[in-house]
């Protein structure tokens, strides 16, 4: 499967493409799209602290549990938000022209979340972003036993329930992430489409640091400094990963397993039907392209047909390009798939019952 090729096509597409939105991005748009940038991550970041250090505000005799559980809420929701419109330009290279600026944004506001960041950029950017959707390639669907999201996948009996159950266990998955994902891949040598994977001890021993200082800051100071109950900590702890773990998911799984796109498979020579480019139109979803809202929140996920195609440029630029993309789609008779937010959301689910039927 890691020895799949592209459609060899003449990409009139993209070249088309890339013309239009060079021409259509200044010199003052890129200087104000970064410096948009580092507005979010300033806000994103001092929203984070002062959530995390209102916690020091509480009244350690009387406090109130639902304030303690609303604040666990807010530092985790932030903390996302921080990933969302920070971490993952960064990732990227497209935060700043710095790269040791980059590689710290990313280093630090990803491995807060508690999940490591060496690891999920590497299935991200050498899988995801090459293959994305084709079965076997892409880390992100990789063969899960509780749940079918290809059509590719063996179907088991459970899987016709999964629409059913998928909720519930999107609910544990940023805790299912820290606490087994991250090992799992730690020693996985195989993984979709990268082989004989290595990581060095220096690697190996910030991840466990990092989840260390996780659980250090989020649950050992609460109790052991602020003086809050251990249950309480512990709950609130439980809940705020709830709440994050449903905003997390259902954010990003619709750009892309949804009915609307597709998932490529390739002939018996290994070659997949489309061209790079194309591919990426066949298999992105977009959601609230015009909304300024979900573009300040989501970081450019609402906007993924672009990232697809432009991953090197800083997502505030996203929706000032999907437009262009949209048009160029049309003139070549290529997809561009964009939704409503919760229209999204209810086809997913609609995507894994279809999937369930076998």
């Amino acid at each position: 499967m890691h020895n799949l090729q592209f459609a060899k096509t003449d990409n009139l597409f993209y070249k088309q493409l890339s013309s239009a939105v060079r021409n259509s991005i200044s010199s003052t748009d890129k200087k104000y799209g970064r410096i948009y940038l580092w507005f979010k991550f300033i806000f994103f970041v001092t929203a984070f602290l002062s959530a995390y250090f209102s916690l020091f505000l509480l009244n350690t005799n009387s406090y109130n549990f639902g304030l303690l559980i609303l604040n666990y809420i807010f530092i985790g929701w932030f903390g996302i938000l921080l990933a969302f419109n920070s971490s993952h330009d960064a990732a990227h290279n497209a935060f700043s022209r710095n790269l040791k600026v980059n590689f710290w944004i990313y280093a630090i506001t990803f491995n807060l979340q508690g999940v490591n960041a060496y690891l999920w950029r590497i299935r991200h950017k050498s899988s995801h972003h090459v293959f994305a959707n084709v079965d076997g390639c892409d880390a992100d669907i990789d063969d899960n036993i509780l749940l079918r999201l290809s059509p590719s996948h063996v179907f088991k009996k459970w899987h016709k329930y999964q629409y059913v159950y998928a909720f519930a266990l999107y609910c544990m998955y940023t805790l299912h992430w820290i606490f087994i994902k991250d090992l799992v891949y730690l020693r996985k040598k195989n993984l979709a489409n990268l082989k004989n994977q290595k990581h060095s001890i220096k690697q190996i021993v910030f991840l466990f640091a990092w989840k260390v200082f996780y659980f250090l800051y989020l649950i050992v100071i609460p109790i052991a400094v602020i003086g809050l109950a251990w249950q309480h900590v512990f709950i609130a702890f439980f809940i705020m990963h709830v709440c994050i773990s449903v905003f997390f998911v259902h954010s990003l799984i619709i750009s892309h397993l949804c009915l609307e796109t597709a998932f490529p498979q390739a002939n018996a020579a290994g070659k997949l039907p489309f061209n790079y480019h194309q591919h990426q139109l066949e298999v992105s979803l977009d959601y609230n392209t015009k909304s300024l809202m979900a573009s300040w929140l989501f970081g450019g996920f609402n906007t993924h047909t672009a990232h697809h195609l432009f991953p090197n440029l800083p997502h505030t630029l996203y929706r000032k390009i999907t437009p262009i993309i949209k048009q160029i789609a049309a003139q070549h008779n290529y997809p561009y798939y964009e939704l409503n937010y919760f229209k999204a959301i209810a086809l997913h689910y609609k995507y894994l019952k279809k999937l369930g039927s076998n």
